[in-house]
C-alpha cells in the first residue's frame, strides 16, 4: 500500500484527502488548525502531531496549502520537512503558489535527493469531494508516473502540461485569470440587474441559459443572491491571492491583464471590507456598494 502524507486540510484539501483514502492510500495527514482533524480517523486517516509526523516514511508527500509563504514555512522553515523527507520520496504541490515558488523548492529539493511534481488543481470543492478535480501536471515523465496512482484518484482528468515543476503553476495561473473575472463579473452583472430594478434571481436564471453562462455564474450565483458567504467554499483571501499571482506573472511577461486587474481590486476591496474569510460570492457586495465592515482575520485561512 502506498504511504501518502498530506499536509493542509483546507476547504479542498480535506475532502481530496478523504478521496485518496477511500482510493486505498494509506493517509497520515496534518494542519496546522487542529479543528481541521477532527473526526478523520472516519475516513480512514490517520491524524499526524506535525507536518515532520505526517510525510515521515512516506512514499509521496502531498502539500496542499493555501499560500507559497505556507509552502514555503511547511517544507523549509522551522520545522520544516524537507529534513525529514527520505531520498526517493516524491513531494506533490497540489496548491495554487505560482511557478516561482515551486521552481525554487524543486530545486532545493532535488540537491536533496527528492523529486517534485506542480500539480494544482481546479473543480471547486463538490468536485474535490468526489474525485472529479482538474490537475495540471508539470513534472519530469519518470516522476509523474510514480504518483500517477494518486493524481487519477483525485481527478477527473489529469493534464500534463510540460516536463518541468513551474508548468502546471502557469496553467493553472490562466486558469485563475479566468475564473477570477467570471465570479466578479457575474457579481457585476447581478448587482446590475438590482440596480435595473429586475429581480436578481430570474436575471440569473435568464443568463445561465444563453451565451453568458459560465461555470462560475452558475455556481456563485445563488449564493451571491441568498447572502450565503459564510458557507465557505472558496474564500475572498484565496482569490485576491490568485489574482495578485496572475499580476506578478504577467508583469514578468510583460503582458497586459487590464480585465484582471479590474477583477483583482474587486478582491482587495472586499477583503479590505473585512469580507477575507467569507465566501468569493460575497464580492457581490463591492458592486452593489453595500458592504458594511467585518473583522478581518487572517489572509488565505482558506485552500
Amino acid at each position: 500500500m502506498t504511504r501518502l502524507g498530506w499536509i493542509g486540510l483546507g476547504a479542498m484539501g480535506r475532502p481530496m484527502v478523504g478521496v485518496a483514502a477511500e482510493a486505498g492510500f494509506e493517509v497520515r495527514a496534518f494542519d496546522v488548525k487542529a479543528a481541521q482533524l477532527e473526526g478523520i480517523e472516519r475516513q480512514g486517516l490517520v491524524a499526524a502531531s506535525s507536518g515532520e509526523d505526517a510525510i515521515r516514511d512516506a512514499d509521496i508527500a502531498v502539500v496542499m496549502v493555501a499560500t507559497p509563504a505556507q509552502g514555503e514555512a511547511v517544507i523549509f522553515g522551522d520545522r520544516g520537512v524537507a529534513e525529514t523527507l527520505q531520498p526517493g520520496t516524491t513531494v506533490v504541490v497540489m496548491a495554487t503558489v505560482g511557478p516561482q515558488a515551486v521552481i525554487r523548492w524543486s530545486e532545493l529539493l532535488a540537491a536533496r535527493g527528492i523529486d517534485l511534481v506542480d500539480a494544482p488543481v481546479s473543480g471547486g470543492v463538490t468536485r474535490a469531494g468526489t474525485g472529479e478535480l482538474l490537475t495540471m501536471v508539470g513534472g519530469a515523465e519518470a516522476t509523474i508516473a510514480k504518483v500517477r496512482e494518486l493524481l487519477d484518484a483525485v481527478s477527473g482528468s489529469v493534464i500534463v502540461i510540460g516536463p518541468k515543476p513551474g508548468d502546471g503553476q502557469r496553467m493553472k495561473l490562466v486558469n485563475q485569470l479566468l475564473a477570477g473575472v467570471h465570479i466578479a463579473v457575474a457579481a457585476e452583472a447581478l448587482g446590475f440587474a438590482e440596480a435595473l430594478d429586475l429581480d436578481a434571481r430570474a436575471a440569473w436564471e435568464v443568463v445561465r441559459q444563453g451565451a453568458a453562462f459560465s461555470f462560475m455564474l452558475d455556481d456563485r450565483g445563488p449564493r451571491m443572491l441568498e447572502g450565503s458567504f459564510d458557507d465557505v467554499r472558496s474564500a475572498v483571501n484565496i482569490f485576491a491571492k490568485d489574482m495578485t499571482l496572475v499580476s506578478a506573472a504577467a508583469h514578468e511577461a510583460m503582458y497586459p491583464t487590464p480585465i484582471a486587474s479590474a477583477a483583482e481590486q474587486m478582491y482587495f476591496v472586499a477583503r479590505r471590507a473585512g469580507f477575507g474569510n467569507l465566501d468569493d460570492s460575497s464580492v457581490i457586495e463591492v458592486a452593489r456598494g453595500s458592504f458594511a465592515k467585518r473583522p478581518q482575520g487572517e489572509p488565505g485561512e482558506r485552500t
